[in-house]
């Protein structure tokens, strides 16, 4: 419920806060049973679009022209016919076939992004997995701030995904600022986030775009674990 036009959402020129209570669906061309909040895309100065598809049983997304990266939030999504739950993921590359579609109403988390080409490397294939199978490692080797890398660091992959979970008091060590954008979705918790010279507090459900060299830090807040889904573009030269 709106009061009198008030909204955490924020739009600055190096970053975007869109919360749950300003989200719009709309119906994207080619979905059949399904519908797109997109969070940000070129049109809002991003290199990539990231937006969440929510189904109906047996909404289908179409075939992208670009490379995609899925990540189950609720329900059960196939993809090339890997059944995936909640915290399931795919990457599915380039023009390829594979068919996205939901097995039972469902929410996912959707990244494209066109393929930047490295040479002497191979484009990635169709990878599938599950967040809890991903090896957990720590963030400057502090246990209570976790990361699961759902796309391999290699040379061919020009992006990378990760989820971050943090204890309840954790925070990043130090204010980042670097080339790398980001997208970026709350899963669960709560906390502080500075953006550029913004304090905003976040919790789950939100989601924010973090333009190149954006200052950014995180701290969790409450009583129970900030976690959140990320994106970077990675292993490409920044020209």
């Amino acid at each position: 419920m709106q009061h009198l036009g008030h909204t955490r959402s924020c739009l600055r020129p190096d970053h975007l806060l869109q919360t749950p209570d300003t989200f719009v669906r709309a119906a994207l061309p080619g979905m059949r049973h399904a519908y797109g909040i997109v969070h940000i895309s070129r049109a809002g100065g991003a290199a990539f679009t990231q937006y969440t598809a929510e189904f109906a049983s047996e909404g289908e997304l179409p075939q992208a022209e670009d490379q995609r990266f899925v990540y189950v939030l609720a329900g059960e999504v196939a993809v090339d016919g890997h059944v995936l739950d909640a915290g399931g993921f795919a990457y599915v590359p380039a023009g390829s076939a594979a068919r996205v579609v939901a097995k039972t109403t469902a929410r996912a988390v959707v990244i494209e992004k066109p393929y930047q080409t490295l040479q002497g490397t191979e484009p990635p294939a169709l990878l599938v997995g599950k967040e809890a199978d991903r090896t957990a490692t720590y963030l400057d080797d502090d246990p209570w701030l976790e990361v699961r890398a759902l796309v391999p660091d290699a040379a061919a992959c020009d992006f990378q995904v990760n989820t971050m979970t943090y204890q309840p008091g954790a925070a990043l060590p130090a204010v980042e600022i670097h080339v790398m954008e980001h997208g970026l979705l709350m899963l669960g918790g709560g906390g502080i986030y500075r953006l550029s010279d913004c304090w905003h507090p976040v919790a789950a459900g939100d989601f924010i775009w973090m333009a190149p060299y954006c200052p950014q830090w995180f701290g969790a807040v409450g009583r129970t674990p900030a976690k959140y889904l990320i994106y970077k573009d990675w292993n490409r030269h920044p020209r």
